[in-house]
Formats: structure tokens, sequence, C-alpha cells
């Protein structure tokens, strides 16, 4: 029988409404894949073995009983640790949440849920998604299981990886600064990050709250059309003051022909220094597809583009305090024992709860918020923002979608960005579509020459357009075919269907 890693999210939801298998042996299958597998990756958590089968019987129950099933029926799924979901613990990675239960279910998981798909488990991060690595995790790191040696990108690196590994075939991340596109980079996999609105935050522990967005990680472009389809269908999300109704079927337009759509190319990007010879290869490579499909490349410009990582750093560290100031070490999280008085106690807490990157981040937030430095840092950070806003607005006047490196270079090693601020530098080509809010997507464009390692484009479309962004990226992929599915040494290691 097939391996679980060798169907797609589209060939499982079928087969399991056709009665060619059931959810409960897919989902058996993902979790012996997930024991196989995950003591080199270790992507995981927290593995919710009861929950899947749970979820899958009940799959197969209404199967049996007639009913129709949902377009994710079966689909093994693991979500972002910071996605709450009755049933498990909602840690962030960091020791402030080591033992927190979830109470209520996000909204992005309970609609993927209502449509058929099978949790399977909460994937590792860097700590309140603060990093693009996944090494701040307090728990462990988490490795790229096409090379252990090297990082699988973050902060949604646990995400990615599963993915990659081929333990489950849809996930689910969150972005602030390209969380979701950079680690799909690093692990060889397709990483959508939604335009700012369209999917429900709400169960979503916040970091930057302007900033963050929820997507879906898959192995290929359709696959992750699906899992939008799950998450927009059933409208805006009162609990959420910033969903949009956005609706439009993922997959109604994803094999259209892109024959004349414009492709925006900003030159000088490849020209900074740091990008590699197989970034800028990739980027050749996709351009040539596009060409082949008759898309036409335009060169348009991007003059402030710059300036986006020291305006990011400003904006993102204020918000991350203001969110993170609720973990107090009273209501709930770590409380440090032995203290004399609340002040003491909140103090302490704090200041052992949290790892070194988040305590950095909100005390730098902190400082930026102050008096004296908010009109120096704060306000001018803002104005940058409608800045780069306005330079994407005249550049999608010029074309469809723009053509951008996902990340400066493929995976690196662990412990090789010792220096936060090289940590910072690599979300360049991210972060801007965060402060926009725009949507992006990373499409693999296979493996490098030098370092062997997967290496990826990347698509950004203009707010709302995030239709027209998955047909123009499904066919850069078709066009392209790199399409790498698991990582080599992973491929039949557990998860066979039975």
């Amino acid at each position: 029988m097939s391996h679980i890693d060798e169907l797609s999210a589209v060939q499982i939801a079928a087969g399991v409404s056709a009665g060619e298998f059931s959810a409960v042996e897919v989902a058996q299958a993902s979790l012996d894949a997930i024991e196989k597998r995950d003591g080199d990756v270790q992507a995981f958590l927290q593995v919710s073995s009861d929950l899947a089968l749970e979820a899958a019987a009940a799959t197969d129950k209404n199967r049996a009983a007639g009913k129709p099933l949902g377009a994710l029926a079966g689909v093994p799924v693991a979500f972002k640790d910071n996605m709450h979901l009755v049933g498990t613990r909602t840690t962030c990675a960091s020791k402030m949440l080591e033992n927190y239960e979830s109470v209520f279910t996000a909204t992005c998981v309970s609609r993927l849920l209502d449509a058929g798909a099978t949790p399977v488990g909460k994937t590792n991060m860097d700590e309140f998604a603060f990093g693009s690595s996944t090494e701040s995790s307090y728990f462990h790191p988490t490795a790229n299981p096409w090379d252990i040696s090297c990082v699988p990108g973050g902060s949604s690196g646990g995400s990615a990886a599963a993915v990659a590994a081929g333990e489950v075939t849809l996930s689910l991340g969150s972005d602030t600064g390209g969380s979701i596109r950079q680690p799909a980079s690093f692990c060889g996999v397709v990483g959508f990050k939604p335009t700012y609105g369209v999917v429900s935050r709400y169960g979503v522990v916040a970091f930057g709250s302007s900033l963050d967005q929820v997507g879906p990680f898959g192995r290929s472009v359709e696959d992750v059309a699906l899992a939008m389809n799950a998450l927009v269908g059933a409208g805006s999300d009162p609990l959420d003051s910033t969903s949009q109704p956005y609706p439009v079927d993922f997959l109604r337009e994803l094999r259209s022909p892109i024959e004349g759509k414009r492709i925006g190319i900003v030159r000088s990007l490849l020209e900074m220094d740091g990008i590699s010879a197989e970034v800028r290869a990739a980027m050749q490579q996709a351009m040539d597809g596009f060409e082949r499909a008759g898309a036409v490349l335009v060169d348009v410009e991007l003059p402030h583009i710059g300036a986006a990582i020291a305006a990011y750093y400003v904006i993102a560290p204020c918000e991350a305090f203001s969110n993170l100031a609720r973990f107090d070490g009273v209501r709930y999280g770590y409380t440090e024992p032995k203290c004399v008085s609340l002040a003491e106690q909140t103090s302490k807490s704090r200041a052992f709860g949290f790892g070194q990157e988040a305590r950095r981040r909100q005390l730098l937030g902190a400082y930026l918020l102050s008096s004296e430095a908010y009109n120096k840092y704060y306000y001018p950070a803002q104005q940058v923002r409608t800045l780069i806003t306005q330079d994407y607005t005249q550049a999608f006047a010029c074309c469809d979608a723009l053509l951008l490196p996902t990340s400066p270079t493929t995976a690196f090693s662990f412990g090789q960005m010792a220096d936060p601020t090289q940590m910072y530098a690599s979300d360049l080509f991210t972060i801007s579509n965060n402060i926009v809010g725009n949507g992006g997507i990373s499409v693999p464009m296979g493996l490098g020459i030098q370092t062997g390692m997967p290496v990826s484009v990347q698509l950004q479309g203009p707010a709302f357009a995030d239709q027209k962004l998955l047909q123009i990226a499904f066919a850069l992929e078709h066009e392209v075919q790199a399409e790498l599915r698991v990582a080599p040494a992973y491929a039949g290691k557990g998860g066979e269907l039975v």
C-alpha cells in the first residue's frame, strides 16, 4: 500500500470519501510516521494520538452513515503551538506556558477540524514566535529534515519540518515577519501567508497584532489552496475584529492559464550583498518558467524596502511588549516560588519564565514606547510603513504579482547566526510583506547546487488578491516541476497505509 507521504491532501480526502481507505488508517499512518521519523527531526512538542484517532473515527462513522464529508476528510494536520486546541497544551515553546492547557479552540483550528481534518499534534516554534530558526524554543530545537545539522527556519519551523518529513500532510503556522515563508523555503515545502484579515487570528497567541497572520504549509500549491478554502469558507469571524469576509474558492481558478499576467521583478534586490548564488539561480529559474507560461516580466522598484527591517524591529517589539504584558505569573503561566511580595513574584516570574530572545524583544519594546524614545523611533517607523505601503501600491499598478527571493540563502547550520542582528537581517525579503499586509507565498525551486538544500522563491500579490496569487504560484510550480515531496531520508520510513 501507499505511504502517507505519497498522497496529497486532495488525494487523501478523495480516498477517504470514496472508501478506498479509512480516516483511521490515515491517522494511524501519520502517527506511525511521527514515531519513526520525529526522533531526528523533533518537529512536535505534543502528539495528540487520542484526539487524532477520535476525529478519524468520527469521519469514518459519518461516511458509513452516508453523511457528506468535509473537504479535508481524514487529512492529517498539525498546528503551531501558539494555536489553542482543547485537549492539548498551548505552550508557545516557552517555560512561561509549559503546562498551560487550552480551554478553547482557535478559529483557524476549528475550521480545519470542521472540514474533517485529523489533528495529530502541536509543533515546535521559536519561543512566542521570536526567531527565524526554531532554536529559541524552551524545549528543544527542531532539525531540518533535509540535513539535521541545519535549522528548519522559524518561527514556524516545526510546522514546516513536519510536512517536509512526511509526518503530516498539512500544517498551520503564523507569520509576523516571514515565519511561514522562510521555514517553507528552508524545508522545501509550500508556505502561504494570506492577506492580513483573511484568516481569523482568534485563539492564536499574539506577537504583533498589526502584523500576525495565520496560513498553511503543504507539499503543493493545490493542497495549500484546499486548506485555504477550509480557513475562509465560513466567512469572517466575529471573534476577530480584523477578520474580513473573503468569499472565494481558491481551487476554482487554480489551473487557469497565466498568459499575459505581469510579474514584477525588483532587480536591485538581486544585486544586494549576502544573496547566495543558489538563490540567484532559483530566481532565474522562476523567471524562465514564467516566460514559458506566457507571463510578462516587468521591472518595478520598491525604493524603501531597505528600511523595512529597521521599521519592523521598532513596530514588532512594541506590539510584543504590549501583548506579552499579560504573562505576569499571577493568573496563569510560570510562577516563581518563595517570593515575599506580588511585585517580586511578577518580576521574577517574567525574568525566569521567558527565554533570552523573548526578554530582549520585550525590553526593546518597553524602551521604544517610553516617552523619550517614542517620537524618535516609533512614530518614524510608522511613517516608513506608510512609504513602503505606497511603494507596493505603485508596483502593483504595473504588475499582478512580485517575484522575490524568500530568503537570501538556503538553511544555515545550528549556531551559525549567533548574532541576533544577523538573524534579523535574514528576513529582509519577507518582512515588508507583513508591514504592508498583502499576501505572499514561498514556492520550492528544487535543491541548490552547492549545498544540496531546498531553495525557493517568493511571490507577493496585492491585498485581497490571494486567489490570483495562488493561481500564479500554481503555474510556476507546474512549469518548474520542483515539488520536493518529503526529504529522502524519511520517505518510506513508517506511515504505510494498510
